[in-house]
């Protein structure tokens, strides 16, 4: 499959398929009222394991869930039954939003074969498809640690960036965020953006059902971007960075990197220039 997202119907028919594996990676941010996990609780796609961005995540930062190292990552997923053989398929309950952090998580790690629900649980349920309370308890897996560092970039390789106009660097945030007319919502960052960044929302890229929009439309989203030149996406977490490169892999770019420390780790430091306004 070139497309990096499956429909509903696509994985109504492969569960109880043993190559098929289901994450639920629902997440939400910090001003909002809502917990992934007891979501989860309430009601998931039979057979899926529950992949907690927050808990499988570098500790030794104060930034939010942040990669793992290799090995502390090969211990989780093995500790979740994740295997690199089988397909891998990612949703969230909000439809299309934190999945994609978890489908980029996956292949920066050595997955290749990962995919992303369109429409995720929101249209799983108004389909009326079947839903499970009880978590599956999958036989562990041992995972050998893999890194893909071509999807990465830390803090330093994007000041090169800009400096060096060696990459687009796209921010996901919201355009009020981006302008810098808007506060943050976690404490203690400037606002505005980086020099030089463009601003393609997240939530241009989704439908009111959650699905992806179109590829022609995303390129409509992404008419300022070159998508034959680098592009490293960005955001205020790491988190719709990953959904920006998640609609750009729809459009035949699945080498874009994320920023993973992304605005709270850059608006959050005295030695980054940031711009306000458009």
């Amino acid at each position: 499959m070139n497309d990096p997202l499956v429909t509903t119907a696509w994985l109504a028919g492969g569960l109880g398929d043993p190559q098929v594996q289901v994450v639920d990676a629902t997440w939400y941010m910090p001003n909002e009222a809502g917990d992934g996990r007891a979501d989860y609780a309430a009601g998931h796609v039979p057979g899926a394991v529950f992949f907690d961005i927050d808990a499988i995540a570098d500790h030794a930062t104060d930034l939010p869930h942040m990669l793992p190292s290799p090995d502390a990552f090969a211990e989780a997923a093995g500790a979740l039954g994740l295997r690199r053989e089988a397909t891998v398929v990612v949703y969230d309950a909000r439809g299309l939003f934190s999945a994609p952090r978890v489908w980029w998580t996956l292949r920066v790690m050595g997955f290749p074969e990962v995919f992303v629900l369109d429409g995720g649980l929101k249209l799983w349920r108004a389909e009326g498809r079947p839903l499970e309370t009880a978590a599956p308890v999958p036989p562990a897996t041992q995972l050998a640690p893999k890194f893909d560092p071509a999807l990465v970039r830390d803090l330093e390789a994007v000041k090169a960036h800009l400096a060096q106009r060696s990459a687009q660097l796209v921010d996901a945030r919201a355009a009020a965020r981006f302008r810098g007319e808007a506060p943050e919502p976690r404490a203690g960052l400037r606002s505005g953006h980086m020099p030089g960044a463009a601003n393609v929302p997240w939530s241009a890229l989704v439908n009111e059902d959650g699905t992806l929009k179109s590829a022609a439309e995303l390129a409509q989203a992404f008419a300022g971007v070159d998508l034959n030149a680098p592009v490293v996406t960005t955001c205020g977490s790491g988190v719709s960075a990953a959904l920006l490169a998640l609609g750009l892999a729809r459009l035949g770019r699945a080498d874009v990197a994320v920023y993973d420390g992304s605005w709270t780790e850059w608006g959050g430091r005295d030695d980054t220039a940031v711009v306000t306004g458009a």
